[in-house]
């Protein structure tokens, strides 16, 4: 079991950290849009590509491990 907890803590760490992020993003949104609303749409459009990125990046760094 302890093998395995650094990536359970790790996954969950990044989890919970977008979590809190997507529960504010519509007040960052809305103040990012007084400013542009094409600003407030590309914030969204980092937030869901960072999500994906995060994990990306992290599997990637585990083979490059395994190897």
């Amino acid at each position: 079991m302890k093998e395995n907890s650094g990536p359970i803590i790790a996954a969950a760490v990044i989890l919970i950290g977008f979590g809190i992020i997507g529960f504010l993003m519509p007040r960052i949104m809305v103040w990012v849009g007084d400013y542009s609303t094409v600003a407030a749409g590309l914030v969204a459009a980092l937030f869901v590509a960072a999500f994906f990125l995060v994990f990306w990046f992290r599997a990637r760094s585990q083979r490059r491990k395994e190897k």
